[in-house]
């Protein structure tokens, strides 16, 4: 081989590498900002992975322990099917072709959340909703496929309000990138999740391992596992819906802002402001004032749906079928 012919290929190899190499960086940018839009919009929807979290253990409430992590399990792939199967396609094709009706389900989804916290509060306050505090094992055999089906179902209007919210954080990008983006938020939210759940439901199981051992500090640490878990699903339950409310009425005073109605989110906008500047805490402050105008936002919406429904015709024909006859 002459030696032109050498130095005309060692020169075609190096543009060839420094071609492979500028690809490498400019994918390995792409997966940076696809990483850390997806952290950013998971960040938007973490009012719902709260909620979400918060709702998940009542459905194995009374199933035997080693039943527990199964069901857990057959959740999460009904929530990762209905992220990437339904509600992933759907998102895409509206975001494209039909944004404005992506604003219009994430108000409807704000209602639904508004209503489902309203809903909660006040029969707590009547006392009179004990549905949930059923163990599945007195529902009957039949209690763990329908205990999955059902929190299939709800998982789907939480994680198409998730997945939304994501969407909304990113729906300027191109449409490969939100496609990406949507992917790795369906992934990380149903392992953050499902993995806290699983955590939260065998806590009780670890404690009572723990209280078995021969060490005087595991026994006491166990007994403290044991007695607390009640209480933190309780604790899981007042902030599931107070998150309900939160982001339901965040979701309804942004989304009338992205509609053309601004006084609203100007209201909240300059209530917030007024305390941005107090010492080092008036980030935290705004963000308070935020958080508590979108929950009695939220709480006063959620009820006026309430009432709107106990009226409604289709609620009427409900309670008379169930109502029972007297001989």
């Amino acid at each position: 081989m002459s030696a032109v012919a050498f130095a005309s290929m060692a020169g075609g190899l190096v543009g060839l590498l420094d071609d492979v190499a500028a690809l490498a960086k400019l994918a390995a940018t792409s997966i940076d900002d696809v990483g850390a839009a997806a952290g950013r919009a998971s960040m938007k929807a973490a009012g719902l992975m709260v909620d979400d979290t918060a709702v998940t253990p009542t459905y194995v409430h009374g199933i035997a322990a080693e039943r527990e992590l199964p069901i857990i399990k057959r959740i999460a792939k009904g929530s990762i099917r209905n992220k990437l199967l339904f509600i992933l396609p759907a998102a895409l094709v509206l975001s494209e072709f039909l944004p404005t009706v992506v604003e219009l389900i994430l108000i409807g989804g704000g209602t639904f959340l508004c209503y489902e916290g309203a809903h909660k509060i006040v029969h707590a306050i009547k006392g009179d909703d004990h549905d949930h505090d059923v163990p599945a094992a007195v529902k009957g055999p039949g209690a763990e496929e329908s205990t999955v089906a059902g929190a299939i179902r709800t998982d789907l209007i939480l994680s198409g309000e998730i997945m939304v919210i994501a969407l909304k954080e990113v729906i300027e990008e191109p449409f490969l990138s939100r496609a990406a983006v949507l992917v790795v938020v369906a992934v990380l939210v149903t392992i953050v999740v499902f993995g806290l759940v699983a955590l939260i439901v065998k806590m009780d199981d670890v404690g009572l391992m723990m209280t078995q051992q021969d060490s005087a500090r595991s026994e006491w640490i166990g007994r403290r596992l044991v007695s607390a878990m009640p209480k933190v699903l309780t604790f899981l339950t007042v902030v599931g819906t107070a998150a309900m409310l939160w982001v339901g009425g965040h979701i309804l005073i942004a989304g009338a802002h992205e509609l053309g109605w601004d006084w609203p989110y100007d209201l909240v906008h300059d209530a917030a402001h007024q305390v941005e500047d107090v010492g080092r805490v008036g980030g935290f402050l705004a963000w308070l004032v935020n958080t508590a105008i979108s929950a009695v936002v939220g709480l006063a919406w959620g009820c006026l749906v309430m009432a709107a429904a106990a009226v409604a015709p289709f609620n009427r024909t409900s309670h008379a079928v169930h109502e029972p006859t007297t001989n």
